[in-house]
Order: structure tokens, then sequence, then C-alpha cells
């Protein structure tokens, strides 16, 4: 019971600062260059006064004098180093410049700095089963420095076409960290763009990946945040910027969206026809112009219909007779 109680405490541990032995770089330097001067006169002193213990000390002193400098190290801002004490996690430290630490201590660096991934556009199929073209681009960093190095396998997530093992070199890392993240990515884009229609022709009233654009891109940048944390990446945004129907459908799309268009400009063309026809006959009977039967009306509206909706100009016909032979 003591033993699965342990095991809890460990899998729940997070980021936590370092509290360990910490000295100033400059001041460590010192304090390693010092004896290291004192083990080479030591040495020539003790070869020439024939002084064996003197020897023996400058020699085993020295190695390790040397093994004390693996403990310095400088760090930039927005940097972060994960110290390991024999394979234990004792805390991550942050401060930005020259530091010198127990050389027993393993570090790793991690780069705490936004950075940008421009997703390709992949293939998905919409709510409505026609396959679109979508991509993103999302801005992240590391957030958790414990989750990301411990909590996901970071030492082969960096892809099939990189066999070298990571180790501790920063940008290695982090490029295994952004393929982790694009991974993700896809899954979440293709999560979200399956829940929404491409546009409303068929589903009027409802949000569409054309556009609803700020509450989808919302919902994605929700998506990612729950996929991501467990790699403790915090997800700064995240917005759609390409989206077409795939290839194969595209030229019907197309023409779908010209009749579309081509109908909602006709309803628009013939709404003012007839609001100018209704003023027109108006017009006349208030003003007493001319008195017109209703065929002439009839025959009046069609014509005044003709010329305002016609794609051509209209020929214009001279009556000269009267109005009622």
């Amino acid at each position: 019971m003591e033993n699965k109680n342990l095991n809890n405490e460990t899998r729940v541990c997070s980021e936590r600062k370092y509290n360990g032995l910490v000295l100033n770089g400059f001041v460590g330097l010192l304090m390693i260059l010092i004896p290291e001067i004192a083990c080479i006169v030591g040495f020539i002193y003790g070869v020439n006064r024939v002084n064996v213990p003197l020897i023996i000390a400058c020699v085993v002193i020295f190695p390790i004098t040397l093994f004390l400098l693996k403990g310095l190290f400088q760090q930039e801002p927005n940097e972060a180093r994960v110290m390991m004490f024999f394979g234990k996690y004792v805390g991550t430290f942050k401060n930005y410049g020259f530091y010198w630490v127990n050389p027993f201590v393993n570090t790793k660096k991690l780069s705490l700095r936004a950075r940008n991934l421009d997703a390709e556009p992949i293939k998905v199929n919409d709510k409505q089963g026609n396959p679109v073209m979508i991509g993103l681009v999302l801005v992240w960093k590391l957030k958790d420095t414990y989750k990301a190095m411990f909590e996901i396998d970071s030492q082969t997530m960096a892809g099939a076409n990189n066999s070298a093992t990571i180790g501790t070199d920063v940008n290695s890392i982090m490029r295994a960290f952004e393929n982790f993240v694009k991974v993700q990515s896809d899954a979440a884009l293709r999560q979200v763009a399956g829940q929404y229609a491409y546009d409303n022709n068929e589903s009027a009233g409802e949000l569409t990946l054309r556009d609803g654009s700020d509450e989808i891109n919302k919902e994605l940048e929700s998506k990612l945040d729950e996929r991501l944390d467990m790699a403790g990446i915090d997800i700064v945004e995240a917005r759609i910027n390409y989206l077409a129907y795939a290839p194969e459908i595209a030229a019907v799309m197309l023409r779908r969206q010209q009749a579309d268009a081509i109908i909602a400009a006709r309803e628009k063309i013939v709404e003012g026809a007839v609001s100018m026809v209704k003023m027109a006959l108006d017009k006349l009977s208030a003003d007493q112009v001319v008195e017109l039967d209703d065929d002439k009306k009839a025959s009046m509206v069609s014509n005044l219909m003709v010329v305002l909706c016609g794609d051509t100009e209209a020929t214009p016909v001279v009556n000269t007779g009267t109005l009622n032979m």
C-alpha cells in the first residue's frame, strides 16, 4: 500500500524550483582555478624536492578540480535547465547568467521562448462529408518543464527521419517538441473541422468553417490545450490560416457558388424592378399623366420588367398611335 502511494506521488509530480547549491559562476571558477594552480605549483615543487606525499596529493586533487569545471554553465533569458541528481528530478533552474552547481547534477536545457508552427494544409471531411483542405498556424511555448521532459518520450519523438539520440542539445530537444506539437495539432484540426460544414448552403443558420472563424479558432485553441497540456505546452494562439475545397470537387463547388451568387443577384434585381414598376404606376396615377386600364397596366408592367431584369439593353419601340385605341 505504501509503495502504491509512493508511485502516485511520483506520477503527480510537477515543475518546482531548484533549491540546491548554486554559486555565481565567476566565484565558482575562481574557487576551482586556485586549487588547480596550487596543484601545478605543488607538483613542480614536490618533484624538485622529491616530496612524494606532495606529488601524490597534487596528482589526486588536480583531476578532481578539473571535474568541478563540469558544474559551470551559462543561461540566457527565457531558458531553463531541468536538474537531475542520479536520475532523480530535483528542480528546474530558470535564472539567467553564469553559475556553478554540483557537477554530479545532470542538466538538460530547454527553451521557454514562443515558437511558431505553420502547418501544411491537410485534407479532411467536413460535417457534410465534403473533402476540404485546411491548415493552421499556432504559437506555443513550454510552461511546465517537468511534464515536457518526463510525461512524454522526448527521446524518441523527433521523428522517423531523425534516428540520432537527442541527448542534451537544446535545439534537438525543441525540434522533438515541435514534431509532437505538429502531430497533435493535425489531430485537433481534423476533430474540429469534422464538426462543421464548409459553408451554409445546406444548413442555413449553423456555424460554418468559412464564416465562424473566431468561434472555431477558440474551439481549436481549446482542443489543442487539452491535447498538449500533458506535455507542459501552452498554446498562445491558434488560427485557421488556409481553407478551401479539395481539388477533386473544387470546380463543382465553384460552379455551385457561382449559381448561388447569380440567384442572389437576380433576386435583388427583381426586388428592385418590382419596386420601380410600382413607383412608376403610382406616380402616373397620382399626377394623372395618363389613364391606364388593367390590360394597359399589365402590358406596361411586363415591358418594364423585361427592360429592368434583362441582361441586354432593350430596343425602344415608338408608339405613334393613341393609348385609347
